[in-house]
């Protein structure tokens, strides 16, 4: 049990750096995009809406708290339900910034494979969500 805290301590210890420098890029880049960027990105095409809200979610990167109020305000703004699932569905689960910390952490194959599949997943999520829904 000490061997396995003090092996994961060191393992903590060595990736600390790497994380620190990818919260300091994604609060960065946070702060650069306007939130007014959002809404002019998104049209009222299902298909393209859904990829295009996958696409810009994997970019931005947030956390699931900052989304609930995030979606809503994109609602507001009239942004269809699709767009703001897939959106920030992607938001949550894929990180492009966040891509080159986790290949070095936890390998560049299963980095890119995880990341491909959560982008996919979303524009899944997002579909099946508003079909179940039935905002179509």
């Amino acid at each position: 049990m000490r061997q396995s805290i003090i092996k994961s301590a060191k393992a903590l210890w060595k990736s600390a750096p790497i994380i620190l420098g990818t919260i300091l890029l994604v609060s960065l880049i946070s702060s650069i995009i306007p939130k007014s960027f959002y809404i002019s990105v998104f049209s009222k095409n299902i298909i393209l809406d859904s990829f295009v809200g996958s696409m810009v979610g994997s970019i931005s990167m947030g956390t699931p708290i900052a989304s609930y109020i995030f979606g809503g305000e994109m609602l507001v703004q009239g942004i269809s339900l699709i767009a703001v699932t897939s959106f920030l569905v992607a938001w949550v689960t894929v990180g492009i910034i966040q891509l080159p910390a986790e290949s070095i952490i936890l390998g560049k194959k299963f980095a890119i494979i995880r990341n491909v599949s959560a982008f996919i997943l979303a524009i899944v999520v997002a579909v099946i969500t508003v079909l179940i829904l039935g905002v179509i």
